[in-house]
């Protein structure tokens, strides 16, 4: 691939930052041993976080104040951290009033934390000290273990989905790429359009890109699903643009993992659970320990997990025709046949709902003390995936381009199974140094592939040659990041009350490949001239043709400051500067504030511009389908952005996509135990890349010559501008009604709605030639933007403790859907599917101390969306009754478990 002139200039430029920076600070820290105080060396100090009861509390937070130095304690409320004399350390747990404690000649610290405060201390999204949420100038939401576990999902992206109104993602069946990894979105953007962290670095993405008309298509997601829910000690949510302090993707926001550090205890969690129908079962085991390297500090954190969940289906009665389309004829034969009885009409085929899943999961988070105050950390995992997914069922009519008699004389409903294998490691080192300095170098790498076969099939245009298993090929992704960062908290500065500098540069490389399936897969057979399909029917082949490897590289370099001006008032800022191999330069930035208008009342805002780069797989992939329309053969071609065909028609190769972000919010703190945060916000996005319309080669003039042999082909483009608005409300009471009795109750809302602002123009060089108007959108693909998400989403939550009882309820409403269809020859037809609200019950009871079980349902009351009209073709004659073209909440409908955890 070409690249860039300049690119290696800022590679470099980049590189002597580093190095700059990495001499300048060591030259700051060898000034000062000429000066030996006990205020520069680092101590490792213990502790424990108990409440006011004098009980444990796990999962607390403890970070060294103006560092990103942090823990968390383990199950039994204990702690170690490395601090210095004079440092304070934040100690916050959910539901407690956070308490700042400051480092003396002890090596010990016990803190006792009072009921009340209910914000969470955050770190993502800024790199000054952490706060609380009513103190932050942007939203952030944090999840706890504990309130992820409650959910009684398996999936960590589902367990997101009912903690989290502004997250949305839901399972599907039948829909391509989305039955491997399940697309999620934030704000109701673009699954793309999320930035993922682990431990505050960048999560690599899925391999493969979505081509279904469903929520995301033509992105490509990060698979959170990937990762064993055990493992994670908490999710932060960044509901704002963060692309000048991240990078590319951050336009809608992030989601930060953070994973679990506890050492000398464990965990165990074993769930069963199946839905109100009897499908869908599902089995879950996992561990969680932790244990020290042989020196204090030190900590090794591992999670296993093994899970296996059964599929579902929730198709209807087939009414379609099976050997004949005529109905009393196919109605003798399968009288005669006896496979599919008359006396049973209308019956049941396929299978549409859940795809069944087998994942073998394995996770650690390690760090090691080294001398003169470094240390060495690592983290990632292995995922392993294997899935059974469905495609549509294919009859048996001789004339149908897709049936094949000679292998499936009544028929057949493919089976498509898919393997998702997944690895990631970052190894770094870290110090804080005596004047305060924090330096942090990583390298990461992160790998997913994606192999798909196509069984219980046929490629009917070999006929009675073809084979009935195919391997369909593999999709690949690899991304290497490596980045220095450094920051510093000044007291003072300026006349400050304090201040956080922060800056560093990250040079990152990503590669995609495509690689092909058997010869057989998408073999052109005999019978192609007679009308029959070409490759595995429901999932071709990738052919030679299509076969890709590219590569891009990208270096980056950025600073912010954060500064409590005074008391009252919080400023921050940052800037961030990016060249990239394939498409060029970016730059973006970030302001924003918070002023307290009184004691427990702040407003804040923030505005930003960023960007996120077109992905590989949009760039550069290449595949050819074949579909039946009225009876013909239709073989399409999705073109590569850098085709010279493509762009001698107007089609210029991508570049990233821009966005300005503005969000202005109000927080209040009403008591010690009742808080809430309500923010207003506005996404514009220019040059939103989308998948275009088929494009019809007989019908284009251009088309013709440069495009002879495809009946379609369809473009990656920066074709249009969105515009998001939206608001957030969050709100939480906490309270004991003595040492026995409490109550924790929680309302979450969001409401937001995102319009195309505007369309390009259909490109001269395109429509040259044929008088009929181009459409390179449409109203289906308008509507995947615009309508297909839940623009409306609550939950509210309630939990009463008693004793050793928790009983857990839960409201969760997601709004109404509307979906778009385009009958072949036909009127768009549209259809809307009504708000529904659905409610989760959990009862938990403590056996002992460390054991305990919960039975609880989800969906108790069996809550289904709107069925899809019979009369539309997306229906597929009873095959798909719940559209497949909408997300709102599934329709497996209740899904009733029992658990069992064990802490050790």
């Amino acid at each position: 691939m070409k690249k860039i002139t300049t690119f290696n200039k800022f590679k470099n430029i980049a590189l002597l930052l580093c190095c700059f920076c990495f001499i300048s600070l060591s030259e700051a820290e060898a000034s000062t041993l000429t000066k030996p105080s006990i205020l520069s060396i680092d101590q490792l100090i213990t502790g424990t976080v108990k409440d006011s009861k004098g009980e444990s509390l796990p999962g607390a937070n403890i970070v060294v104040k103006g560092t990103n130095k942090g823990t968390a304690s383990d199950i039994n409320g204990a702690f170690t951290i490395d601090a210095r004399e004079g440092n304070i350390l934040i100690v916050s747990y959910i539901g407690m009033t956070t308490q700042e404690v400051r480092v003396g000649t002890e090596a010990t610290i016990d803190v006792v934390l009072q009921d009340g405060a209910l914000g969470e201390v955050s770190v993502v999204g800024s790199r000054g000290k952490p706060r609380t949420d009513v103190d932050r100038p942007v939203p952030v939401d944090v999840i706890n273990a504990k309130e992820l576990q409650q959910t009684g999902q398996v999936d960590l992206g589902q367990m997101v989905q009912y903690t989290s109104p502004s997250y949305n993602s839901a399972k599907t069946g039948i829909n391509g790429a989305a039955n491997y990894a399940d697309p999620a979105t934030l704000r109701g953007l673009g699954p793309d359009q999320t930035l993922v962290l682990i431990n505050g670095k960048r999560r690599h993405q899925f391999s493969s890109l979505n081509l279904n008309v469903t929520v995301g298509n033509g992105t490509v997601v990060t698979d959170l699903n990937s990762i064993p829910s055990l493992a994670i000690e908490r999710t932060e949510i960044l509901r704002d643009g963060a692309a000048a302090q991240y990078g590319s993707d951050a336009i809608a926001g992030i989601v930060n993992l953070g994973l679990k550090k506890q050492t000398g205890s464990g965990s165990f969690k074993g769930q069963y659970g199946a839905t109100s129908k009897g499908d869908g079962t599902s089995y879950l085991a996992a561990v969680n320990y932790g244990f020290k390297l042989g020196k204090e500090g030190s900590f090794f954190n591992f999670t296993g997990t093994y899970q296996n969940t059964a599929g579902t289906d929730r198709s209807d009665n087939y009414v379609g025709r099976i050997y004949n389309t005529n109905a009393k004829k196919d109605d003798s034969i399968r009288l005669v046949k006896n496979t599919y009885p008359v006396s049973t009409l209308p019956f049941q085929i396929g299978q549409y709902g859940s795809n069944s899943t087998k994942a073998y999961q394995g996770f650690y988070n390690a760090a090691y003390p080294l001398s003169k105050g470094w240390q060495i950390y690592s983290f990632g995992g292995y995922s392993r995936k294997d899935i059974l997914a469905y495609g549509f069922f294919r009859n048996a009519i001789p004339a149908n381009a897709n049936s094949n008699v000679a292998k499936f004389p009544n028929g057949y409903n493919p089976e498509l199974p898919g393997t998702s294998l997944d690895y990631s490691t970052v190894v770094g080192v870290s110090r804080t140094i005596a004047k305060g300095w924090n330096m942090d170098f990583s390298t990461a790498y992160g790998y997913n592939h994606l192999d798909q076969e196509a069984n219980n099939t046929t490629n009917p245009s070999l006929g009675a040659a073809s084979p009935t298993e195919f391997y369909v090929g593999r999709s690949v992704f690899g991304q290497s990041t490596t980045e220095a960062n450094f920051s510093k908290g000044f007291e003072g500065f300026l006349g400050t009350k304090n201040t956080n500098l922060a800056f560093g540069a990250q040079y990152r490389q990503d590669n995609y490949k495509l690689l092909q399936g058997s010869l057989e897969s998408y073999q052109v057979g005999p019978l192609a001239t007679s009308g029959k399909a070409i490759g595995s029917s429901a999932r071709p082949g990738i052919a030679p043709e299509d076969q890709t490897d590219e590569s891009r590289s990208n270096v980056g370099v950025y600073a912010d400051v954060e500064s409590d001006i005074t008391d009252r008032i919080l400023v921050a800022a940052a800037a961030r500067f990016e060249n990239y191999s394939d498409f060029g330069n970016n730059v973006s930035g970030k302001l924003a504030t918070r002023i307290k208008i009184a004691k427990n009342f702040a407003v804040r805002a923030s505005g930003n511009l960023g960007f996120r780069a077109p992905s590989l797989q949009q760039s550069f992939n290449s595949v050819t389908t074949s579909t039946v329309q009225t009876g013909a053969i239709v073989q399409t071609k999705q073109i590569r952005s850098d085709d010279a065909r493509a762009i001698a028609l107007g089609f210029p190769k991508l570049k990233a996509e821009t966005s300005q972000n503005f969000n202005v919010g109000l927080t209040g703190k009403i008591s010690e135990k009742f808080y809430f945060t309500l923010d207003a916000y506005q996404i514009d996005i220019a040059d939103r890349i989308i998948l275009s319309e088929r494009l019809i080669v007989k019908d284009i003039a251009s088309l013709k010559t440069p495009f002879a042999g495809i009946n379609e082909i369809r473009v990656f483009t920066n074709q249009l501008d969105t515009r998001t608005r939206g608001i957030d409300f969050v709100t939480t009471f906490k309270h004991s009604f003595n040492t026995k009795n409490s109550i924790n109750a929680s309302i979450a809302l969001t409401s937001n709605n995102t319009k195309i602002r505007n369309i390009k123009n259909t490109p001269d060089a395109l429509q040259l030639g044929t008088a009929k108007k181009i459409l390179i959108i449409d109203t289906v693909a308008i509507s995947l933007i615009e309508t297909a998400q839940p623009r409306q989403k609550l939950h509210a939550s309630l939990t009463y403790t008693y004793d050793k009882f928790n009983i857990n309820v839960r409201a969760n409403h997601f709004g109404a859907v509307t979906a778009w269809e385009k009958p072949a020859g036909k009127p768009h037809i549209t259809q809307t599917f009504a708000a529904k609200t659905t409610l989760d019950l959990a009862l938990s009871y403590n056996i002992t101390s460390k054991l305990g079980i919960t039975l609880g349902a989800n969906n108790v009351t069996d809550v289904y969306p709107d069925k899809v009209f019979a009369t539309y073709p997306s229906y597929s004659n009873g095959e798909i009754p719940y559209s497949r073209n909408v997300n709102q909440f599934g329709f497996n409908g209740a899904f009733y478990y029992a658990n069992l955890n064990l802490n050790f």
